[in-house]
């Protein structure tokens, strides 16, 4: 038997997060099917470890750094479970999964710098240990790494990739450029988060349709499954990002002490129009952004909005998403695929409670 690398041996836990454990699947074809999904993320995991490899000595360290830090592994795992509606776990369904997670590691490279985000998956962010240009370029030469392995599965999947990659960088422009006058903050909010997220979890579900060969008309259901379940992911980041630093390990408020509005403080700026409370709330929190990030006025502003009835208006927003994503996969037969992306979508909300 194959040893494995020690990221695929983390398949276990991350398949169980997903749904995918035990628990859930009773029957003997649930459970082969479970056993499916083990095996192909294994399999992509020892090419994730092969295809960011790099000649160059500093370009295989920097682009070997983030996959080896961790992360979720949602987006392959994804390729993997729609391509049980087809032919299953395929050398193409494979590879589509490798590039699919290469484009997400490369979009943090990118993200972190135009963030400027001091740590990721919980080590110091790229940019912070070799500098803008280095964390650029290693995004840029992870791309192309990725774009290399969809070229050799046709011109579908490079149009796809590239139409999703127009979307990523549309995303990020639009969040950094803010809403235009005359647009709705929220609406505009909600773009980006379809975009900058959704659009690459869509293109990782449409891609196990694609390449296990699947039916045709399965594929509109798991787009916008993909899409809308992306955008309730991050708006339950948002509120987590207000939980206490006891149950996320981070600052509460990292987003917002480094002046990212998230969903409750969009909600909170529109409440403060009417509302007077809401209001002086926001100018506390408006007024400490960029200050000493241990001002005590701003840790206890952060919690009051974490309190607030726009943090439940963000959950319950984020629920709708998620239900929304449930209903799409409707013209899915019934079986594990079908109920494993339902669970995934219940899992997706339960991470805030």
């Amino acid at each position: 038997m194959t040893r494995l690398p020690p990221l695929a041996r983390r398949s276990k836990t991350l398949s169980a997060s997903l749904g995918l454990g035990e628990k859930l699947f009773a029957s003997s074809e649930e459970r082969r099917f479970a056993d499916a999904i083990e095996t192909g993320l294994a399999e992509v995991e020892e090419g994730l470890l092969r295809e960011v490899a790099f000649a160059d000595d500093m370009a295989d360290v920097t682009s070997r750094y983030l996959l080896e830090a961790g992360g979720k592994r949602i987006r392959p795992v994804l390729t993997l479970l729609t391509a049980q509606l087809g032919e299953g776990n395929n050398p193409a369904v494979i590879t589509a999964a490798q590039a699919v997670e290469i484009t997400h590691l490369a979009s943090l490279y990118h993200d972190d710098v135009m963030d400027e985000a001091e740590m990721r998956r919980g080590v110091p962010s790229a940019q912070n240990v070799w500098g803008n240009s280095v964390a650029i370029l290693t995004g840029d030469l992870l791309f192309a790494r990725a774009s290399k392995l969809v070229a050799g599965l046709g011109e579908g999947a490079i149009k796809l990739q590239a139409d999703t990659f127009e979307r990523l960088c549309l995303g990020q422009l639009h969040e950094t450029i803010g809403p235009r006058p005359g647009d709705d903050p929220i609406e505009h909010y909600l773009q980006v988060l379809a975009d900058k997220t959704g659009s690459l979890i869509a293109a990782a579900a449409h891609m196990g349709v694609i390449f296990s060969k699947a039916p045709e008309e399965l594929s509109a259901p798991v787009v916008a499954f993909g899409e809308k379940i992306g955008v309730a992911f991050q708006l339950i980041d948002d509120v987590i990002d207000l939980a206490e630093p006891e149950e996320t390990g981070k600052a509460q408020g990292t987003d917002l002490r480094s002046g990212v509005a998230t969903l409750p403080l969009l909600f909170l700026r529109r409440a403060a129009l009417t509302d007077q409370e809401a209001a002086a709330l926001l100018a506390r929190i408006e007024r400490s952004v960029g200050a000493d990030p241990d001002d005590p006025e701003l840790a206890e502003a952060i919690a009051e909005l974490r309190a607030h009835a726009v943090t439940a208006e963000t959950l319950d927003e984020a629920r709708r998403w998620a239900a929304e994503a449930v209903a799409a996969l409707a013209p899915l037969p019934e079986g594990p695929v079908k109920l494993a992306l339902t669970k995934f979508a219940e899992a997706v909300v339960e991470r805030s409670t």
